[in-house]
């Protein structure tokens, strides 16, 4: 069997979407990932990514309950955090700042999203 590519590592997991966040928690954790959330708003995942000692990677929704994520992808950004965006939204609505982030379209296929952060965080 190969090792997951998240194995210890600490995933920042920000979704608003209950069922989703749960099924994020419960596919990273099952990959070996230590999983910090979920939360689901802007002020939780500020606080949450600003008090952690590190962060390997992230998923990150970019709609939280109306408010946009930006400001949490700018903190990722900025500490050199490897991070997708999930939406529903087409990339219309992202900065172009951001153009070089990765989108996963809702529905997301979770074992997906594990592989790219592996490649990410690897990188």
């Amino acid at each position: 069997m190969l090792e997951s590519p998240l194995r210890h590592r600490r995933i920042l997991v920000v979704e608003d979407e209950y069922m989703l966040a749960d099924e994020l928690r419960g596919e990273l954790g099952g990959a070996g990932a230590t999983v910090l959330g979920p939360v689901g708003t802007v002020a939780d995942a500020l606080a949450l990514a600003k008090c952690e000692d590190r962060i390997d990677g992230a998923v990150l929704d970019v709609n939280l309950r109306g408010e946009m994520a930006f400001p949490v992808a700018d903190l990722l950004i900025e500490g050199g955090v490897p991070f997708v965006f999930t939406t529903g939204y087409d990339e219309s609505i992202i900065p172009d700042r951001f153009s070089k982030i990765l989108r996963c379209e809702k529905p997301i296929a979770v074992d997906g999203i594990i592989r790219t952060l592996g490649r990410l965080i690897d990188k």
